[in-house]
């Protein structure tokens, strides 16, 4: 099994080279007009947009792990630009399904032969993606759907994983440092990823707890697991049909409120976000549905994940800081996460997020989508150093394709107002207010025990100036090393000097060879001055996003 893989790996890898290799050619050309030498190109968005649609025709013809890849990539706005975010954004994990007979065999060898198994079994698939495939099926009287793995995927797939893993170095030499730490982690967390989605077994886990966190919801439907014919990899559900949740034709047939059905997914993610800590993480349309009576019903829990406490709390400060509309509440809400460096422009990134919101408000000073600030914040995310939780990326793309499920249901959906109305019903709107109090309070204690012992002081440190025993001492943090490249052009530029006069008087007064050898000192010594002045490190830095950048961004300005 071990050789088969590694034989397939290395097939593989040959394959996925020839792939990509064309894009990393032209991405190279973009840091070097002529691959070696050259100055950088400029790459529009309309150039790029072009490359992310070569990219998503080789993931679709590099199959299913690679389709796979492809929908985590687009979940990860710090390592794409927002153009290949939203071309990739566009893949829908679909393949032509695999034969009945080649499935047969992993439903047997899991259950035992089908006719003895289930009463009846549709062999003509309902759906089918790029690990497994569903069917329908009779037990006990009742209909069950049953999801099977696709046959012969495990070997597939590792050997996929380990040409990513063997393609990860060659990759980190085409980007910059900024992007390398996120591009090794989003390496791990495909693989476990992707493994936990071909784990059946991990899928009902999840299935049967997020079923019980909604057991007593009128307006959400979880099917529970026919724990006798589950296993590994095959899962048994009960089947409970519906109307697709984007079928706004069908929908309005029945006579169904669409707004309330928005409403409804709405408050169960932010429930399964916020309050339980365990969510359904792939709700496009094709996994929704409505029962007759409004009820929506949630199918395919394999892409599924958790929010620790500390980003639950976080996400919470960060949804009562929009509400609120506090610039200063969002920004500590990102770098508390981790999203957002400590170290960036305060004043710029609230320029930044004043214009999300400025885009997005209609009349109303509360009208605004979430999703359209997601949106500004992504772009945002690829010009800083920008890093996301794992977890967190993930509650990014599903709070952006929710609210994108929502508003083809409502045009007019408001999910800033859902959002507000839950979390003053669930009382974290108080509970911030209250912690805002407890801190001021905190900090006027603190500053009059300060105004109790800063007189004593100052009245010590005087008494020894007045002695003349004062002595201060004071420490630089140099963490982009400027002095030190500072240091290093003052002594090239001594050195260039004194090669330069040496030369010179060599040159009238001494033989050829010395001159040449002289000039050739000088020629070197201006080279590393001038290397010392190309580095993109130290005190020639370029920033990352300046104002006029920001500028750029204001409609009608930069162009």
């Amino acid at each position: 099994m071990v050789t088969l893989v590694n034989l397939r790996a290395y097939w593989r890898f040959f394959v996925v080279v020839r792939q990509f290799l064309p894009l990393l050619v032209a991405y190279a050309r973009d840091r070097h007009r002529f691959l070696i030498v050259g100055g950088r190109r400029r790459v529009d968005a309309e150039m790029r947009r072009e490359r992310a649609d070569r990219l998503l025709d080789s993931l679709l013809t590099l199959g299913p792990t690679f389709i796979k890849l492809g929908q985590l990539l687009s979940t990860r706005p710090d390592i794409l630009p927002p153009e290949y975010i939203d071309v990739l954004s566009q893949l829908q994990d679909e393949v032509p399904p695999a034969p009945w007979s080649d499935a047969r065999t992993v439903v047997e060898s899991e259950l035992g032969p089908v006719d003895e198994a289930f009463d009846g079994f549709d062999t003509e698939p309902i759906s089918g993606a790029s690990l497994g495939q569903v069917y329908t099926a009779e037990f006990q009287g009742s209909e069950v759907a049953v999801k099977v793995r696709r046959p012969d995927i495990e070997p597939l797939v590792e050997a996929d994983l380990r040409v990513i893993r063997w393609s990860l170095p060659v990759l980190l030499t085409f980007i910059d440092e900024s992007r390398a730490f996120s591009l090794e982690n989003l390496a791990d967390e495909f693989a476990k990823t992707i493994r936990e989605e071909m784990d059946y077994e991990r899928e009902a886990e999840m299935l049967r707890e997020i079923r019980s966190n909604f057991e007593d919801d009128d307006a959400i439907v979880v099917p529970p697991v026919v724990e006798e014919r589950s296993g590994a990899r095959v899962l048994t559900m009960e089947y409970i049909p519906g109307t697709k949740i984007n079928d706004l034709e069908t929908l309005a047939e029945k006579d169904l409120n669409r707004t309330e059905i928005a409403e409804n997914l709405q408050r169960a993610y932010l429930q399964m976000i916020i309050e339980d800590g365990v969510f359904h993480a792939d709700p496009h349309p094709g996994n929704l549905a409505v029962t007759d009576e409004g009820r929506i019903i949630f199918y395919d829990f394999g892409m599924s994940g958790r929010v620790d406490d500390f980003i639950q709390d976080k996400i919470v400060d960060f949804y009562v800081a929009v509400a609120n509309q506090d610039i200063d509440g969002i920004l500590d809400a990102l770098i508390e996460i981790g999203t957002l460096s400590p170290e960036a422009d305060r004043q710029v990134m609230g320029e930044v997020m004043e214009l999300a919101i400025q885009d997005v408000r209609g009349e109303d000073i509360e009208q605004y989508r979430v999703q359209q600030i997601v949106g500004q914040i992504e772009d945002s995310i690829y010009e800083f150093p920008f890093r996301l939780p794992k977890n967190l990326a993930l509650v990014l793309r599903v709070a952006t394709v929710v609210e994108g499920v929502c508003v083809t249901l409502d045009p007019d959906f408001d999910f800033i107002s859902i959002a507000t109305d839950y979390l003053t019903e669930q009382g974290y709107r108080e509970e911030s207010v209250r912690q805002y109090i407890d801190e001021a309070g905190d900090q006027v204690q603190q500053s009059v025990l300060s105004a109790v012992r800063v007189p004593p002081k100052l009245e010590r440190t005087l008494d020894r100036i007045d002695r003349e025993n004062l002595h201060v001492r004071a420490e630089i943090e140099d963490s982009n090393d400027v002095f030190d490249t500072l240091a290093k052009r003052i002594v090239y530029g001594l050195l260039l000097t004194a090669g330069v006069l040496s030369t010179s008087v060599l040159y009238s007064f001494a033989t050829i060879r010395s001159t040449a050898i002289a000039a050739a000192f000088s020629v070197g010594v201006a080279l590393l001055l001038y290397r010392s002045f190309r580095s993109r490190k130290g005190i020639r830095a370029k920033p990352q996003f300046t104002r006029q950048n920001l500028k750029q961004r204001r409609p009608g300005e930069g162009d």
